[in-house]
């Protein structure tokens, strides 16, 4: 991947900590209101039902009320049929799973798919930070016990300290994705939003069973990192420089075309078709692309006020 000069050394082969912070004001920018409309933000709705939701207070039944959701306590102390009254949960986890897979440090065109995870992931961080939930984040290691989900500035900066550290170069110790998202089952409680940064390649270590156990408890996102390349190879020689060496290829015939899609274009395209059978929500993310694609998938739609 060629180097921008007029950009700091390293700049898209390895995520700096502050240009993961300076992402902080595109998650707060994003989306732009509705031309001639006053809007205002709120979580977004949890797609597990009956989750998301804290008691308040309980008042007096009312007609219309549901019977469901009567505080027997309440009416038999006071003799008077009383209601339970819900707010929507402020405290929701989000939790980020970094596949640290050595395939994602890589690039050709604007930055590694590696550095491009970080901002994305980086971009979530700020987002969940926005929606009031409490954050953190993980990979596949053996030897880094998972953070605990802490909200605010404070829990949004751990995460980017976090992405920016693995994404710099492949970590020694990368247990793998799968690794990963059995962590997540075992330490997570029901009800999370569980996005996944990852190589395409990486889902096919997933078993199904894991994929809709995680869909099946969590509001389940991944994330695809994919190089231009990848998708559409040039008919020609062409070369790319990984961490450690470069590499020259030869695409110029059809057989090696063919050969290089069905090693990744076409695995891709499975990946996403399998992930959105399985149940979860799917986004494919070019490194030559804004990675502010992904906030479409984590922050709730502006509700025009009545």
């Amino acid at each position: 991947m060629p180097q921008d000069h007029a950009q700091p050394e390293g700049y898209g082969i390895r995520p700096s900590l502050a240009e993961l912070i300076a992402l902080r004001a595109r998650a707060m920018a994003w989306p732009p209101p509705p031309h001639g409309s006053a809007a205002q933000e709120g979580p977004a709705p949890s797609p597990l039902r009956g989750r998301g939701m804290d008691y308040a207070e309980s008042r007096l039944y009312a007609q219309g009320d549901d019977a469901r959701h009567i505080d027997w306590r309440v009416t038999a102390r006071t003799g008077r049929t009383h209601t339970k009254i819900f707010h929507a949960e402020r405290d929701r986890v989000s939790l980020l799973v970094a596949d640290t897979a050595p395939s994602l440090y890589f690039g050709t065109r604007a930055c590694f798919k590696s550095v491009q995870a970080a901002r994305a992931g980086a971009l979530a961080a700020w987002a969940s930070q926005r929606s009031g939930d409490r954050i953190t984040v993980l990979r596949g290691t053996r030897t880094e016990a998972p953070r605990l989900p802490s909200g605010g500035s404070r829990g949004a900066l751990r995460v980017l300290d976090a992405l920016a550290r693995w994404y710099a170069r492949a970590p020694v110790d990368d247990a793998g994705l799968d690794f990963a998202l059995e962590t997540v089952l075992r330490v997570v409680k029901p009800g999370a939003r569980v996005l996944t940064l990852a190589d395409p390649r990486s889902i096919d270590t997933l078993a199904d069973a894991r994929l809709t156990a995680l869909s099946a408890h969590h509001d389940a996102i991944a994330v695809l990192l994919v190089d231009p390349l990848e998708l559409t190879p040039p008919q020609a020689r062409v070369g790319f420089v990984t961490q450690q060496s470069r590499i020259d290829l030869d695409l110029s015939d059809q057989d090696g075309r063919e050969r290089w899609r069905h090693a990744f274009s076409e695995r891709f395209q499975l990946a996403r078709e399998r992930l959105n059978r399985l149940g979860w929500r799917s986004l494919a993310l070019r490194t030559d692309e804004a990675p502010d694609r992904v906030l479409g998938a984590l922050l709730p739609r502006r509700r025009e006020a009545a």
